[in-house]
């Protein structure tokens, strides 16, 4: 078919040396996939031209693989075979060459007289007005799949309540088409991204063929990256969440105690009554932090870090009152 086998492994999505089993699951695959009746009419010829390619492909592959097996078995055992006019195969001189014409006729004959029909050729008979029609799709796709528009890439931003709790999110686009007389115009489109509890930033949603169109080119994908607004009271570190609270310097001597609302709105109280409060305190919430995508139910942990905070100045009084009552107590 003149085209290199690792353009129709790639076509199937298949590494090299792969079985017959494995080509055929893989065709089966891609053809239910893009059967041309199972597309709408916007996608048809895209369908179409896949269709056959995968088609081609899967020929060409199941051929050489073929080709190979009745190679082998034609030649399996024929050293020192004799044939017709008493010369041996395999044998040294003049006969041993016409021995091996003989030989390879007579393979080659019986390659091409056993070499079986496969479904690709049959949805060849139905999908293509001739081989030229088939070489023609299958030159428009292999060059296609090598040229593909740059992405159209956008930011998600999400706020760390939507990315805690997640959301639904209505995203709108302008995009280049392509006309059915070969311009380019500028298209709003709207998608829907469902944004999972415990979403970070950095993770991409692709919609694949929804970027830009270029004549000749398969349709781009559009990218959408999640982006985390700044909170006010958490930051955000892996899948823990970091609460920082001022302690003015009395309270961390003498007790102290404060409220605040998770990121669920839950409403939480934290007492320091029998303990002093170091400067760089944490405490530990487990559980209380970010969901984990990978492991259901499983939560980060929540730190709330305490910073004390001292007086600027002191009066003298003040200061003396102090030594007076922190005398012996270091």
């Amino acid at each position: 078919m003149g085209n290199p086998p690792e353009l129709y492994h790639k076509i199937l999505n298949l590494p090299k040396d792969t079985s017959p089993q494995e080509i055929r699951a893989a065709y089966r695959s891609l053809v239910k996939k893009w059967h041309p009746d199972k597309h709408p009419p916007s996608s048809k010829p895209e369908a179409e031209a896949r269709f056959k390619a995968i088609s081609e492909a899967y020929e060409a592959l199941l051929d050489q693989q073929e080709n190979r097996a009745v190679f082998g078995l034609c030649n399996d055992g024929r050293a020192g075979e004799r044939v017709a006019g008493g010369a041996f195969v395999g044998g040294g001189g003049l006969g041993a060459g016409v021995g091996a014409r003989m030989e390879r006729t007579r393979s080659d004959d019986f390659c091409t007289r056993s070499a079986p029909g496969t479904p690709a050729r049959e949805f060849k008979k139905v999908y293509s007005s001739g081989n030229s029609g088939g070489r023609r799709a299958f030159a428009e796709f292999s060059s296609s799949i090598m040229r593909k528009a740059p992405p159209l890439e956008r930011k998600l931003e999400c706020t760390l309540e939507e990315l805690c709790r997640g959301c639904k999110k209505e995203v709108k686009f302008t995009r280049d088409v392509v006309t059915k007389n070969g311009s380019i115009v500028k298209k709003e489109v709207s998608q829907t991204v469902m944004v999972k509890p415990g979403w970070k930033k950095g993770k991409q949603v692709v919609f694949e063929g929804m970027g830009d169109e270029r004549p000749g080119c398969l349709p781009a994908d559009a990218i959408f990256t999640v982006s985390e607004k700044k909170h006010p009271t958490f930051k955000r570190v892996g899948n823990d969440l970091v609460l920082k609270a001022e302690v003015p310097l009395v309270s961390a001597l003498t007790g102290w105690s404060f409220t605040f609302r998770l990121l669920s709105g839950k409403k939480v109280s934290l007492a320091f009554q029998d303990e002093i409060i170091c400067p760089g305190h944490e405490r530990v919430i487990r559980g209380e932090g970010m969901p984990i995508p990978e492991q259901k139910g499983a939560r980060g942990d929540l730190r709330v870090k305490l910073e004390v905070v001292f007086p600027k100045e002191l009066t003298d009084e003040q200061r003396a009152g102090l030594a007076e009552i922190l005398k012996g107590s270091c």
